[in-house]
């Protein structure tokens, strides 16, 4: 039997949906200013960014992190 996740913020959120959130927070300009990777300042969306972040682990990684700073400040 699984032990609950009761203490991880992260579980049954998307990547999709971290998206979506941190890009409504900060906008694609912020975030590639905190987060200097392609896919948010060359002609970025969600659905570029998704495709990258999922065959990249540093770059997911990076994402997530703010996500995790940043959930304090979301009204989610």
């Amino acid at each position: 039997m699984e032990k609950p996740q009761s203490n991880n913020p992260m579980h049954g959120i998307t990547l999709k949906k971290i998206l979506e959130d941190l890009e409504s927070f900060y906008g694609f300009d912020t975030l590639g200013e905190l987060i200097n990777i392609k896919c948010f300042n060359e002609n970025p969306s969600i659905k570029s960014s998704l495709t990258f972040l999922r065959k990249t682990d540093w770059a997911r990684k990076k994402v997530e992190e703010l996500y995790l700073k940043t959930l304090p400040k979301l009204n989610v």
